[in-house]
């Protein structure tokens, strides 16, 4: 079963971009899926993330914001598979 990780975005958001970016170029050695999700006029995801944007959830989990860190989002994503 392929993780599934989660960015939420907003529209023209640079760095939402810039993380969707790493995480294509990550995907292409350590195998999940991507979905992005847009929190523009969704009252409850707007409160939720706003100013946080982008979000980044590894099957639903928390994982970071602002920034994907490939090192470390490459060791939650291992830590994440062991407790599966």
């Amino acid at each position: 079963m392929s993780n599934v990780v989660t960015v939420y975005s907003r529209h023209g958001c640079h760095l939402c971009e810039e993380a969707v970016q790493t995480l294509q170029e990550l995907k292409l050695e350590l195998i999940f899926d991507i979905e992005v999700k847009y929190i523009d006029g969704v009252a409850e995801l707007e409160k939720l993330y706003g100013e946080q944007v982008p979000v980044i959830h590894i099957d639903g989990e928390h994982h970071d914001f602002w920034k994907v860190d490939p090192v470390r989002f490459k060791t939650s994503l291992e830590k994440h598979r062991r407790h599966q």
